[in-house]
Parts: C-alpha cells; sequence; structure tokens
C-alpha cells in the first residue's frame, strides 16, 4: 500500500488527541496511511472505511500487521453511524477525513481518474463494484448546458462552455471511452491559456465529483461522523478543494452556533435518507471549534509534498452533554 503520503501527520494527530484505548475512525481508508499513523501513535483501535473495495482489499496486509486493533469495512461515510453499528460499535473518540482522490487511485490509468495517464474514463471511487455511471456516460450522455453546469459550478472552469461546447461536437463524431481523447479535447478547448496547472485539471476535478456525488456524501458523511462521536470526542477534517472547505467550515461553524444561515450542501436541507442531522433545530451548538480557522501546512512539508499546498484542516471537538 506504498505510494500516499498523508499530509499534515502531526497537526491530525495532534487535534484528534489520540489516546490509549481510544476508538477512532479513518472514514477515508484508501492508502492506510492515516489509520497506521494513528495505530503507531498510542494503543488504540482503528476502523478503517473507504467506499474503494480495491482499497479495502489492499488493506489486507495491515490488517495482519496490528491484528484486532484494525477493523476495515467497505462503504461510503454517508452512512457511517449503520457502518459502525453492524460492527457493533455505537460511538467512537474520533473521527478523520481526508478528503480527495488517493494518490494510488490517480497513479493507476485503469481507474480513469488522471490526466496524465491514459486509461478507460470511468472516475467510479468504488469502480465497476460500486455501480454508477462512469465519467464517460456523462459526458457521452448528459446536455451541453448540464455539461458547462458542472465545469463551472463544481471544478470552477472559467471556459466551461468552450469546453462544453467542444465536447459535445466530438462525442456525435465518436463517443468518449478514453481519459486521453478527453484530454485532447479540453486542451484544444483551452488552446492558448497560460495556467500554473494542467488545462485538464479542473474539469477532470469537476468530473469526478459530480460521478461520485461527493459533495453531497462529504454533507451527510460529516453529519454522522458528529452523530457517532462520544462527547468531547473529537473530529478532523483535512480537505484539498475550496468546494470541499466552505462546507467543512460552514458546516462546523453551524454546529457551533456560529452560522445559521443554510447552504445548498450542508444544513436542514440534507438530511432525508442517509441519516444524521447538520443542526438543531433551535441552531443550539454541539461542537466547539478547536481551531479559529483553517489549519495549513508548514512551508517545509509543502516543499518535500508539493500535494499539501491546498490542504487545509479544520477541527472540532463534541461539547460534553451531547451524547452520541
Amino acid at each position: 500500500m506504498a505510494g500516499h503520503r498523508m499530509v499534515m501527520v502531526p497537526q491530525v494527530l495532534q487535534y484528534l488527541a489520540v489516546r490509549d484505548g481510544g476508538v477512532y475512525v479513518d472514514a477515508t481508508f484508501g492508502g492506510g496511511a492515516c489509520a497506521c499513523a494513528l495505530l503507531e501513535q498510542a494503543d488504540c483501535r482503528v476502523v478503517g472505511i473507504d467506499r474503494d473495495p480495491t482499497a479495502i482489499d489492499g488493506g489486507a496486509a495491515l490488517t495482519e500487521r496490528y491484528g484486532e486493533r484494525l477493523l476495515l469495512h467497505c462503504g461510503r461515510f454517508s452512512r457511517l453511524r449503520a457502518h459502525l453499528q453492524g460492527l457493533g460499535i455505537e460511538a467512537v473518540d474520533g473521527v478523520i477525513f481526508d478528503l480527495g482522490v488517493s494518490s494510488m487511485q490517480l497513479d493507476d490509468g485503469e481507474r480513469g481518474f488522471s490526466f496524465m495517464n491514459d486509461g478507460p474514463l470511468d472516475m467510479r471511487m468504488g469502480g465497476a463494484r460500486g455501480g454508477g455511471k462512469r465519467a464517460a456516460d456523462v459526458v457521452n450522455e448528459l446536455s451541453q448546458s448540464a455539461l458547462a453546469n458542472i465545469f463551472y459550478t463544481l471544478g470552477e472552469e472559467r471556459r466551461a462552455r468552450r469546453v462544453a461546447t467542444l465536447i459535445v461536437q466530438e462525442r456525435e463524431r465518436k463517443p468518449f471511452q478514453r481519459t486521453r481523447e478527453l484530454v485532447q479535447v479540453i486542451e484544444r478547448a483551452l488552446r492558448g491559456e497560460k495556467r500554473h496547472h494542467h488545462l485538464a485539471t479542473k474539469v477532470f476535478l469537476a468530473l469526478r465529483i459530480f460521478v461520485n456525488g461527493e459533495l453531497d456524501e462529504l454533507t451527510a458523511g460529516l453529519a454522522q461522523a458528529v452523530d457517532v462521536l462520544l462527547p468531547q470526542g473529537r473530529l478532523v477534517v483535512v480537505s484539498f478543494h475550496s468546494l470541499e472547505d466552505r462546507i467543512v467550515k460552514h458546516f462546523l461553524r453551524t454546529m457551533s452556533g456560529k452560522d445559521s444561515v443554510g447552504n445548498r450542501h450542508w444544513g436542514r436541507g440534507n438530511q432525508g435518507s442517509q441519516g444524521g442531522h447538520a443542526t438543531d433545530g433551535d441552531n443550539v451548538a454541539s461542537v466547539v471549534l478547536l481551531h479559529p480557522g483553517a489549519v495549513v501546512p508548514s512551508e517545509e512539508e509543502v516543499s518535500v509534498n508539493p500535494r499539501a499546498r491546498s490542504a487545509k484542516l479544520r477541527a472540532a471537538e463534541k461539547m460534553a452533554g451531547r451524547a452520541a
């Protein structure tokens, strides 16, 4: 499971306050870097959850190393409470989310996440076993206006209409099946643009978020995490994208009683079948923020691990008396 380097490890351990005897959830298990950091920090137990069955399968070696201290479960973190109850766990001392796509997923061209490696245009976090529409289905079936909206709102691509127009034109000749085919069209649409990142970055990001319903998953997962925390339990979230961080920021501020205005991806409007609650009807605080804003990585870490550049960590503690 090598290849994925977790960012801000000291800060995660500090704000999660990992202790002997504690039970923690790594809600985005991935390559197991975070779970290992927790298990090495204290004589605790960790439940690793991931919607990608490949990640869970790959964690077998770690379960052999840590034995009963590490328990793995394949599933979405939007159903965190149900997953834990199925494992006989009612409440935990901490939950950590390390959001985004893992290095292993990016490096595997067959997963279709990367614009650098040619492969099937898939992008499903759960792979074929997880079902659902592939990125290829999205770009081949959705209308021009729908694609433009996805690229603009989820990827913040300012030339979204131009990209969507060219995609629709090209798919009439031949449906998209490979990542390289889509990259070439994006490069044509954005020819002449000078950017600090690859021209396909924002479109690929938007497609990944849309295919996996990541923002709604995050909203539900945060609510579930607070629900399963014991009083004085800790929630730590590391995000790498402005839309994710905005959801986390406003969710935690709402739960701490500092915000009361709803948002499309958080608050009362996202309860429903996925369970959990974002805030009480009277907006009574149920968590305390552990840092007034986002914690960012040091310059030293960014120089060693460029992936850390956009990382932001936010943390909160469940108030005493607010039972799980």
